[in-house]
């Protein structure tokens, strides 16, 4: 496939109405690390950042399970005293973030990943994608975001390295829950920390959440738009079963009740997914085949 003339990846994926619902990466646990300096297109494992720590770090982490992200406070690149790290589980129910400090980056190559070191936090973490090198939109579009939240939020309110869906941008990630937000530049994004301070998301900017599949984020969004529950923890999975060329679904809502959201698999027009790609993908996902619908008769 040939490429279509540049635009930046947001502007096109506005243009084409790309959905958001559905495409949250995975993440269950994550390590945050403080990087203060400018970033390469791999923040922890290029220049300025120490490649061969960063490399050590990264193969640590992943060992482990975690997912790891470089995270600097919006504005000047001012170099701490001291490296901050976050330990975030973003399990439904068992949702925690752990802060800590080292003397350096090193340090951290001996950081206990169970959470046994370091200051429980009840404070969220607003982490806003302003990875430039990475993808320029997440520079423009994401920057734009930190600064108006660190503007209302500043404790925590935090730049992060590269989140997965470039062509969203704004986007962001709220911990310690891992709800994915995208477009969040488009109108006030003080909208999104305003829902997660009453308990619930933005249903318009909301992505997913990275403990679930791609198919159960893709279902709750339906559930939502259908039912209207858009609290945090609404729609948790009952199970997803295999279809003929879908999945089936099963959420339960706020008394218990399965509610059954089939879905299709399908994929994208061809696009350009990055502002840096050149040639046309096609992109996976889910679409509704029908709408959702309550199943009282499955209690068991």
């Amino acid at each position: 496939m040939s490429a279509e003339p540049w635009a930046p990846c947001s502007d096109r994926a506005r243009e084409r109405g790309d959905p958001l619902a559905g495409t949250a990466p995975p993440g269950i646990r994550w390590l945050l690390v403080e990087a203060a300096t400018g970033w390469g297109p791999n923040a922890l494992l290029d220049p300025p950042f120490d490649p061969a720590l960063g490399r050590q770090l990264v193969r640590r982490a992943e060992a482990n399970g975690f997912r790891i992200l470089a995270i600097r406070r919006p504005g000047r690149r001012t170099a701490p005293t001291s490296q901050r790290w976050a330990i975030v589980d973003s399990r439904p129910g068992l949702e925690s973030i752990v802060w800590g400090e080292a003397a350096d980056a090193s340090e951290l190559t001996r950081l206990p990943l169970d959470g046994s070191t370091g200051t429980r936090s009840t404070r969220p973490v607003f982490a806003v994608c302003a990875h430039g090198r990475h993808d320029r939109c997440c520079a423009v579009r994401g920057r734009r975001v930190a600064v108006s939240l660190a503007a209302v939020r500043p404790e925590e309110t935090w730049e992060c390295s590269h989140v997965g869906g470039d062509r969203f941008a704004g986007t962001m990630v709220v911990f310690p829950h891992g709800l994915y937000y995208g477009y969040a530049d488009d109108g006030d994004a003080s909208r999104i920390v305003d829902a997660f301070d009453a308990g619930r998301v933005l249903h318009d900017r909301l992505r997913g959440r990275s403990t679930f599949s791609r198919a159960v984020q893709t279902a709750q969004h339906h559930a939502r738009e259908a039912f209207g529950d858009d609290r945090i923890e609404a729609y948790p999975p009952l199970d997803e079963q295999p279809t003929d060329g879908g999945v089936r679904v099963r959420l339960a809502d706020a008394d218990g009740v399965p509610i059954a959201v089939e879905l299709a698999e399908a994929v994208s027009p061809p696009l350009l997914s990055t502002c840096a790609a050149t040639r046309l993908v096609q992109v996976g996902r889910y679409e509704l085949r029908e709408a959702p619908r309550r199943r009282p008769e499955e209690i068991a």
